[in-house]
């Protein structure tokens, strides 16, 4: 195998590493950002839970009213 023929070899060989590396981190990403979205979703939610659990504008059960007496 003649040098320039093993450089070239090497070079694509880097070239196809790169590429599926570009890949993965380009789909890495992606899930990055979508748990990211998730978080801070579920943040909101807790600080609307803790606001709500703060001061309650109607009761969050059934209302506290004395069963029937028969």
């Amino acid at each position: 195998m003649s040098e320039p023929t093993a450089l070239s070899e090497q070079v694509l060989e880097l070239e196809i590493r790169v590429a599926y590396q570009d890949r993965k981190v380009a789909a890495l990403d992606e899930v990055v950002r979508t748990f990211t979205a998730r978080v801070e979703e579920l943040e909101r939610q807790i600080t609307e839970m803790k606001a709500a659990a703060k001061s309650p504008a109607e009761p969050i059960g059934p209302a506290q009213e004395p069963p029937p007496h028969y």
